[in-house]
């Protein structure tokens, strides 16, 4: 039977990224999903949309960490305003696009996130960011071949238009099939997306003849 597959967009300078970061292994669990983990660029995406972060807008800004905060607090998770942000996530975010596909990928964004999220450490700084790829046992000579190689660089750029291309214009984004949902806080509706999609093979299989079982 096919499973369901939820993409996941995101950025690691997006803290509401970090929390659908943490809380989808959880809905993947209960419905059977595959996450497809897909970086793109959040600067990128904000200058072909002209859409800004929260952060630009003060009473916006502080209206969104109280918000985070208290989705941390109810999902159990760990969470900290990051002092350093907004934060450059170029670099990073290459390296995201470079792992993809290796069984480092997992290792790195664990510890870049928590690094940004949970320790709050400036990722602007390269001997901050050593420390971290340390965690995902990654040198920062590594780290450096990997972001300059002009192949991952555009292997991000080509990520970040598709998404454009598909709607995106913020980060968390979510598609499961063509629904496109937007935000940590409409996982409950990408859950009962996943749910119907499970719903809908189960029927379809039941409906085969014995022999096509």
């Amino acid at each position: 039977m096919r499973a369901p597959i939820v993409e996941f967009l995101f950025d690691v300078g997006s803290p509401a990224s970090y929390l659908a970061f943490r809380r989808l292994p959880a809905i993947a669990a209960r419905t059977g999903a595959h996450i497809e983990y897909t970086p793109i660029l959040l600067g990128g995406v904000f200058k072909e949309t002209g859409n800004r972060s929260p952060a630009e807008v003060p009473a916006k800004g502080r209206y969104v960490r109280m918000d985070l905060d208290r989705f941390a607090r109810r999902h159990g998770i760990p969470f900290q305003s990051n002092p350093h942000f907004p934060i450059n996530t170029l670099a990073l975010m290459r390296g995201a696009a470079g792992l993809k596909g290796s069984a480092r990928f997992m290792p790195y964004l664990e510890a870049i996130f928590t690094a940004l999220w949970e320790r709050v450490r400036n990722l602007s700084d390269p001997a901050e960011v050593a420390a971290a790829l340390s965690a995902a046992d990654m040198t920062q000579e590594e780290f450096q071949a990997l972001i300059t190689d002009s192949d991952v660089q555009a292997k991000l750029r080509l990520s970040t238009e598709a998404a454009l291309q598909r709607g995106v214009f913020g980060a968390p984004s979510f598609f499961v099939g063509d629904q496109i949902f937007f935000g940590q806080d409409r996982l409950d509706w990408v859950e009962e997306a996943l749910a119907g999609w499970t719903r809908a093979v189960f029927a379809q299989v039941a409906s085969y003849p014995a022999a096509e079982k």
